[in-house]
């Protein structure tokens, strides 16, 4: 058994003695990490608000913004501290960053105890190395939550002196003392909580009745995966239209090899690439996708929430092979198909997407079996027990 994470009201601090709380959001490097610290700072002015909390302070710190315009949204200040990544690889670069972690232990230090919050909430990530161990010296109590099937080593670190650990997956739950965990699935921003069907095919300009593919690449784009749908492209737009998430900096080479593949092609419009889906395109896109076609990170939760049958293809070097492992625990929920990218082919991708395209029973079976994998209540489990945390630390 683990620990709970409660949201029934019977257990919910009440006291008019809290007014004040400050809590400090910190994680790095990726989407991955930093959007699940939006979905709970979402959930926690909610709960400030509907219990009249007056100072409801909240603040990121890590070595980038990542997104400005959602700190801006959820009143968020961010405080910038250097921050070195260790890799498991031999690099010059490690020598250097060494110096910056305890450079960026120092100046996390001074500021977080100029701040003094009442509880950090961590993502993990090497940008939240210094944070953390700023936060120990302090004894400032520490919630973390792990997205991934086998935890980041700062999340492994951190485990052994959080307060709380909340977990993606069950899975995760091994690696920590099980008094703490809280097996919670993965916070998700309210804005992609949904998807929009009204409207979405006038939106993206796409043609009424012609099945359509959403190929997901993470922010960054997923070149793997671009190599073997562009092989086959020629021969998917003829039934299928494809929205493809490329990454910023990849759709000017993106629409360069286009005209390239599909010179003349009568069915040229039904290939979209965009560099960046926003929250609004992404629940359109999303609300007009027959099939997903994505790597294993903390996407999958997305697509689980939306109820949308999926295509997943694992990096082959993640770290403790965690993407691996997410995607085939997805799998064995009955809500995706695995395709390894040792086993990518043009030919393999395609057949995969003919064969469940094809079946409608399958589908519908996928779809279900997604909306039962999804814990859509993650984020304000979460925030509730970080509210709870953050008043007891007051008092």
């Amino acid at each position: 058994m683990y620990y709970v994470f409660c949201i029934d009201t019977k257990y919910y601090i009440q006291d008019t003695r809290y007014y004040f709380m400050k809590i400090l959001f910190t994680g790095g490097g990726t989407g991955g990490h930093f959007y699940p610290l939006i979905a709970v700072a979402e959930k926690i002015n909610k709960i400030a608000e509907q219990e009249k909390i007056i100072e409801n302070d909240l603040f990121f710190i890590s070595n980038d913004p990542y997104d400005k315009v959602a700190l801006h949204e959820q009143g968020i200040t961010f405080i910038e501290v250097p921050a070195g990544k260790m890799r498991l690889y031999f690099s010059f670069k490690n020598f250097i960053d060494i110096f910056k972690i305890i450079f960026g232990f120092f100046i996390a230090l001074f500021k977080i105890f100029s701040i003094y919050p009442d509880v950090v909430f961590a993502k993990g990530g090497f940008g939240s190395l210094p944070t953390l161990l700023a936060a120990r010296l302090l004894r400032i109590p520490v919630v973390i939550h792990e997205s991934d099937s086998s935890p980041g080593r700062v999340n492994k670190w951190a485990g052994k002196f959080a307060k709380r650990i909340a977990v993606s997956f069950e899975e995760a739950g091994t690696y920590f003392p099980k008094e703490k965990v809280a097996w919670t699935g993965q916070p998700i921003r309210s804005a992609l909580m949904h998807t929009a069907h009204e409207g979405a095919f006038e939106y993206l300009k796409l043609e009424q009745g012609v099945p359509v593919i959403l190929v997901l690449g993470g922010s960054q784009g997923a070149q793997i995966i671009n190599e073997a749908l562009f092989e086959c492209l020629a021969l998917l737009v003829p039934k299928y239209q494809i929205l493809h998430q490329v990454g910023k900096d990849n759709l000017e080479d993106i629409n360069i090899r286009k005209g390239v593949i599909l010179p003349n092609n009568p069915n040229e419009n039904r290939y979209k690439p965009f560099g960046f889906l926003n929250p609004l395109a992404m629940r359109m896109a999303a609300g007009s996708a027959s099939i997903i076609i994505s790597r294993a990170g903390s996407t999958i939760f997305e697509i689980a929430s939306w109820g949308i049958p999926s295509i997943i293809i694992p990096i082959s070097n993640s770290h403790d092979d965690h993407q691996r492992k997410n995607a085939y625990n997805y799998a064995r929920a009955g809500a995706c198909v695995v395709i390894e990218e040792s086993n990518l082919t043009p030919h393999l991708l395609q057949s995969e997407i003919n064969r469940l395209l094809g079946s409608q029973n399958k589908l519908k079976e996928m779809s279900e079996n997604a909306i039962k994998f999804s814990r859509p209540d993650a984020a304000e489990k979460i925030a509730r027990e970080i509210v709870n945390i953050a008043q007891e630390h007051e008092v």
